[in-house]
């Protein structure tokens, strides 16, 4: 590989571990005298079956370490997709983290968060010794499966799944039924919408990453060139990122001078308005070679359906 690293930096090792995308969970707990805590964590696994075993990871660091090992149990409730608000919520410092939260109390009384994907209610199984993090092992005694589409995190960056459907490119090989779904799909509006973009980012993604600057990154630029001197919170509003991943892009944006930071504010500098217009020309050529084989009218029209369902 020819840009294999061996010298770690915390920091681009945690970006290349971003390139593996998972789903996000909030880990609950609660100690026998009442004291409850929620951890946002993206850690979580399966281990085993027989018997069924899950395991997840938290910082020694964390003030919650304690109230895990006094638990009895803990529920390991997974985001869906519409829940970035609460993952947003447990990743933060708080005295009380459920405080105005809705939950139920579950095996001993872990909080079960509602509205999630899905929740694993466990028994405290096993502690190990993982670096700078304890492993946690828990032993399933409960579960529910919602089925509701899960919040998933890649590159920094919150995203949800959407469904591969590559089929074989001669039909007449395809099974039956396969031909059948294909064919119900085709006609499928959503199911083309999704189609399309992910066709369009297979083209525009390697050429914005050839600029420099991930996903998040680039995002956050584009962002505060439009909208100057924007405030963390608002920030967070524009960018749907999670808080970490938010100061993380701004300390590399500060890093190669493209943004500034005063009086609580971010704003985009010279350069980074130069580095900005590159990507908007880039992502206009890739809008051009895209779109150059429809008129003006099928233009038109597509965007109302698009500003259409946007607005809804």
């Amino acid at each position: 590989m020819s840009n294999q690293v061996t010298e770690f930096d915390p920091k681009a090792f945690r970006r290349a571990l971003g390139n593996f995308a998972t789903g996000i969970t909030v880990i609950t707990a609660q100690t026998p005298s009442g004291e409850k805590t929620g951890v946002t964590a993206n850690s979580f696994n399966s281990v085993s079956l027989d018997p069924a075993l899950i395991l997840w990871s938290i910082d020694k660091r964390s003030g919650s370490c304690e109230i895990f090992e006094q638990a009895s149990h803990f529920a390991v409730n997974i985001l869906a997709a519409d829940q970035i608000d609460v993952s947003n919520h447990f990743a933060r410092p708080s005295d009380d983290k459920f405080a105005g939260v809705e939950y139920s109390e579950g095996f001993g009384g872990a909080p079960v968060l509602p509205h999630t994907s899905a929740c694993f209610q466990c028994e405290s199984y096993e502690t190990l010794d993982g670096g700078d993090h304890w492993i946690l092992i828990g032993k399933v005694v409960a579960f529910e499966d919602a089925g509701r589409a899960p919040l998933v995190y890649h590159q920094g960056s919150y995203s949800v799944v959407m469904p591969h459907s590559r089929f074989p490119a001669n039909t007449e090989e395809q099974p039956e039924a396969v031909q059948k779904l294909e064919g119900r799909l085709s006609d499928n509006l959503y199911y083309l919408m999704t189609q399309a973009v992910r066709s369009y980012q297979a083209d525009y993604a390697p050429l914005q990453l050839s600029t420099g600057l991930r996903t998040s990154e680039a995002r956050m630029l584009m962002v505060l060139q439009a909208n100057p001197k924007l405030s963390l919170k608002d920030l967070l509003k524009e960018v749907n990122m999670p808080d970490i991943e938010v100061k993380e892009a701004t300390d590399i944006l500060q890093r190669k001078g493209l943004i500034t930071s005063a009086d609580d504010c971010y704003d985009i500098t010279e350069q980074g308005n130069e580095q900005a217009e590159a990507l908007w020309r880039l992502s206009e050529e890739e809008q051009d070679k895209m779109f150059s084989q429809f008129s003006d009218e099928e233009l038109t029209t597509f965007k109302k359906v698009l500003s259409t369902l946007a607005a809804n």
